[in-house]
């Protein structure tokens, strides 16, 4: 940066931001601009703005710097520069996250690879795809569909989140049940670490030398390296596929149908569950023609060839209405079953028509826990005076409760936070865990206290070093230190109620 820009940011940056050293933030952004253009290198709080939170929009904070690399050499060149000058990084993919992995801190460099967004390659006869990190999960399976194949995973904001992001979160979606998740579809990861150096995990064969570190950095939250290009699977697209919309009068019995539906040795192409509030928000935003008289809903689906869908969908059919389902319905067309699916991708949305703000969590638990676990969540909607539809892939038990409040209201913040705080320690007390697939971020640091001992938190911390000595990789999120979790424990003895989280500090 020459010497009238440098005035000029000093002059625009002062200290109006509190938290950012303003000569820090000269020096970095002028060392960044050495190399980066000027428009890659944003500074300036009206710039900055629209990274100050991810999806969790209830903790914002300013970066010093937000950079856009367009290539490898601009990434490492970033971060070999911000590990030079001790500036903690914060990855960044489209900022559809819901835990806050993205949330900046004010003396951070936040990278987004928004740029990234190339499919390299899609080779068909090994049935894999070459992309970026800002690739479009739904960008894959159009490029792959010409070839007969697509990407499996499909998380409902697939539309809009990148895949970089679902290897940090170890994304799932509607059909992760029979399919898996993103670390079930990814044979290779390319990225570099905090120090700048190259780093791959995994390869195109079906096995590579030395430890599955693959698994190790998918669902990593960006603390380990940052993600420059991603190799996944491709699978065929299914000959036919249906799906089964089953009502029933008590969310009991729609839980229970899930278990037994599995233990029928059934595994369908998903298995979702929304309650009554949920359907009916949905069904006034999206007209999927769900049953808005019904206490649940679940979507069946079968995929395969004709013969395997018509034996599969009567198996389930014989299990749903033996579990007591009040009425069942199976997609006559392909455009009716794009419909059923489009209520339930479409449930965020609809509920935030209804509500100023809604807290979208994310326990995972065994599916014989579902009934008790969704009447806990009815006691806590009395207990804090807050409504909660209810939305889940049923099938792996991966729940998303969708706290309605109004952020403009601190009590019904706090009340929020609570009644979250609740019902992951209920996913823990009944054989569950706090994140099925959208992390930890800083949003549940609390529960990895509650989840976890102390011993196994320092081994989580042990890997983190041996990736990322300085601890400058997206810090102080996802794994607790000890000293918080020792201070969470006296407060709640002392208090007798979960406290909510506290914004990181670097």
């Amino acid at each position: 940066m020459d010497r009238v820009n440098t005035q000029s940011l000093t002059k625009s940056t002062g200290a109006t931001l509190p938290g950012i050293d303003p000569d820090r933030q000269i020096d970095v952004v002028s060392r960044l601009r050495e190399r980066l253009p000027a428009e890659a290198v944003l500074y300036r709080p009206e710039d900055t703005r629209p990274y100050e939170c991810d999806g969790l929009s209830a903790y914002r904070e300013l970066p010093l710097a937000v950079v856009l690399p367009a290539n490898e050499e601009e990434v490492a060149f970033v971060l070999r520069t911000c590990h030079e000058m001790m500036v903690p990084v914060i990855a960044r993919g489209a900022g559809t996250g819901l835990s806050g992995g993205a949330l900046p801190a004010p003396d951070s460099v936040l990278l987004s690879l928004a740029k990234m967004n190339r499919i390299l390659a899609v080779d068909p006869v090994a049935r894999i795809a070459r992309v970026q990190p800002g690739v479009r999960n739904a960008a894959i399976s159009d490029a792959a569909k010409p070839y007969g194949l697509y990407y499996a995973p499909d998380p409902s904001s697939q539309i809009a989140c990148t895949i970089g992001g679902n290897v940090a979160e170890n994304s799932g979606g509607v059909h992760c049940l029979k399919y898996g998740l993103t670390v079930h579809n990814v044979l290779r990861v390319r990225g570099y670490t905090m120090a700048g150096d190259l780093i791959e995990f995994g390869s195109e064969a079906l096995d590579s030398p030395g430890y599955d570190l693959l698994a190790c950095v998918i669902g990593s939250e960006g603390m380990l390296a940052v993600v420059t290009e991603v190799t996944v699977k491709l699978i065929p697209l299914p000959e036919t596929a249906k799906v089964i919309l089953a009502s029933f009068d008590d969310v009991r019995k729609a839980s229970d149908a899930v278990a037994a539906i599995i233990a029928e040795g059934i595994i369908p192409a998903g298995l979702e569950m929304m309650d009554q509030p949920a359907t009916r928000a949905v069904e006034d935003f999206v007209h999927a023609g769900y049953d808005l008289d019904a206490a649940a809903i679940l979507l069946c689906e079968s995929d395969g060839t004709p013969e395997e869908v018509e034996d599969e969908i009567v198996r389930m059919e014989a299990v749903l209405r033996r579990e007591g389902a009040t009425n069942l319905r199976v997609s006559r067309d392909e455009s009716e079953r794009i419909r059923f699916w489009a209520g339930r991708k479409a449930a965020f949305p609809a509920v935030g028509r209804i509500s100023p703000d809604y807290y979208c969590m994310d326990g995972t638990i065994p599916r014989k826990r579902l009934g008790e676990v969704l009447l806990f969540i009815a006691e806590m909607e009395r207990k804090y005076g807050l409504r909660c539809p209810n939305v889940f892939h049923a099938g792996d038990g991966n729940l998303h409760p969708l706290i309605l409040f109004d952020a403009n209201d601190p009590d019904q913040l706090h009340r929020t936070e609570a009644f979250a705080a609740e019902v992951l320690q209920k996913c823990i007390e009944v054989g569950g865990t706090i994140t099925g697939e959208h992390g930890v971020g800083v949003e549940k640091l609390n529960q990895m206290c509650l989840q976890f001992s102390s011993e196994e938190l320092e081994r989580f911390h042990g890997v983190k070093r041996a990736f990322d000595p300085q601890g400058l990789l997206n810090p102080l999120k996802n794994i607790p230190t000890l000293h918080r979790c020792a201070e969470f424990g006296r407060m709640h003895v002392h208090n007798g109620q979960l406290p909510h989280p506290e914004l990181p500090r670097f």
